[in-house]
């Protein structure tokens, strides 16, 4: 009977092998787990989207670094499954943070706690998005007014119901039509609603129309040139005859053809 197999570290027997080193032995000689040298993560002040490569993700996050930011930096032995890491910082200034993470890992089948040290240097930018509304920038608007021949509804309360019709509107809105909308002006006639795309401000206002069979016009003026190319700045006037109001539409409603182009 020939003698059991053992590991020519420890001398355990009893444990898979690889070339005479059981997996425990093997963890403590191998590089499971480490960080980047050069790890940056570029934040907007303003809506706390992140930069990634050409593109910006997750607008409204916190400016305080989480997995989704530090995961990407870690390296890994191609042995090693990742199954969760907690974060804690050690030290931090205004643009840059210490940070320890326990990596727990499985290696060749036995799970394991890594300790991985990072610093991470962290860049503020505004985001497209957030400097266009800085800067006041705008190629859309949509005016909300009442009908054209109410009578007798004073400014104030014509006012405040087209701010609960807006308001439900949002809500119901797209993603991206509500990102669009940069801020809000109040007029004595009603509300001007700036957006810093057409599209997103065109799908609400097709929006509006279906949900509350009313009449939006759209028109055009030319803003100027970029590129070679003209641009121009468009205006969707949406009107509300009294005793339109949130969650209410005409008693009858028929389909609702697609807004004129």
């Amino acid at each position: 009977m020939g003698e059991e197999e053992f590991c020519v570290v420890c001398g355990a027997t009893g444990r898979p092998l690889v070339d005479g080193v059981c997996a425990p032995c093997a963890a403590e000689r191998t590089r499971l787990v480490w960080a980047r040298r050069q790890n940056v993560v570029t934040i907007c002040p303003h809506c706390g989207a992140r930069e990634i490569g050409s593109h910006w993700e997750r607008p409204g996050s916190s400016r305080i670094l989480g997995s989704e930011d530090l995961v990407p930096f870690l390296e890994m032995n191609p042995e090693v499954g990742l199954r969760r890491v907690r974060w804690e910082e050690t030290a931090a200034t205004p643009n840059q943070r210490e940070l320890l993470g326990t990596a727990h890992v499985v290696f060749r089948g036995v799970p394991r706690d890594v300790e991985v040290p990072m610093t991470v240097r962290i860049v503020s930018k505004s985001c497209p998005d957030c400097s266009r509304k800085s800067g006041r920038y705008y190629t859309a608007i949509i005016q909300l007014r009442g009908g054209e021949d109410d009578r007798g509804e004073r400014a104030a309360e014509l006012r405040d119901r087209l701010e609960a019709i807006w308001g439900e509107l949002l809500r119901e809105a797209r993603p991206d039509s509500r990102k669009a909308l940069s801020w809000t002006e109040e007029l004595p006639e009603g509300w001007d609603c700036y957006f810093t795309a057409t599209l997103p401000a065109r799908s609400l206002a097709k929006l509006a129309k279906q949900r509350y069979g009313i009449a939006v016009k759209e028109s055009s003026s030319l803003a100027g040139r970029k590129y070679g190319q003209e641009v121009y700045r468009v205006t969707f006037c949406l009107r509300f005859p009294r005793g339109i109001g949130p969650k209410s539409a005409p008693a009858s409603r028929r389909p609702v053809e697609e807004m004129e182009q």
